[in-house]
């Protein structure tokens, strides 16, 4: 029969094994929050463990169909008047060109496809797309030399920085689980992260541009 003494010291062995036990469940719990949020941000949010090459203006990229020499970027601004409030934007140029070896289709660039990277734990900014020659989703034609193009980004009014990092994204041409079901075919599809590119921007006062 047990004394009174092990009864205790079993008790007390007890409650240590389940306190160092639920230690060690909240840290395998964050370690795979960790995981899920470095996934979910396409591995590039912060610089820490990013998986991608990060690249200096002006620089060419090849991500999916698409090839991009990315030149400049412009914080652009809008002062406040009368009828609207203060606005800014952030705008990078850049030449797009349509390598879709896979298809041969022409297409217009998607906004998911660019992003911009605040930093800072902030989430990230999708582009508005393509915009060439005064036109937003511009279908650009393969085999076709480059077109001059830029994408925008929406920013606080008061955004400001000497550097911004531009998220590339390219498709992969695959097929769907054919167990599931599905069409087998290849076709551009899963955007995945390739390249981040950093920028030096420069101020535009846009108002008188755009008053005109």
């Amino acid at each position: 029969m047990e004394s009174l003494d092990d009864v205790i010291d079993a008790m007390i062995a007890d409650r240590v094994i389940h306190r160092h036990r639920r230690k060690w469940l909240i840290a395998i719990a964050l370690v795979v929050v960790l995981a899920l949020v470095i996934l979910a941000t396409g591995g590039w949010k912060e610089k820490v463990g990013r998986t991608v090459p990060t690249l200096t203006a002006p620089v060419t990229v090849e991500a999916g169909k698409w090839e991009y020499n990315v030149t400049k970027a412009e914080i652009r601004v809008r002062k406040k008047s009368e009828y609207r409030e203060a606005e800014a934007e952030l705008r990078v140029y850049f030449d797009l060109k349509n390598i879709d070896e896979e298809e041969k289709t022409s297409d217009s660039l998607q906004g998911k496809l660019l992003v911009f990277v605040p930093g800072g734990g902030q989430d990230l900014v999708e582009s508005n797309g393509g915009e060439c020659h005064g036109v937003l989703n511009w279908v650009v034609v393969y085999g076709l030399p480059p077109e001059s193009c830029f994408t925008t980004f929406k920013v606080p009014a008061d955004f400001s920085s000497d550097l911004v990092e531009i998220g590339i994204q390219g498709e992969r041409y695959e097929s769907d689980n054919g167990l599931l079901g599905a069409n087998e075919d290849p076709y551009w599809q899963n955007p995945r992260p390739d390249a981040v590119v950093q920028l030096k921007p420069t101020v535009v006062d846009a108002t008188e541009q755009e008053d005109k």
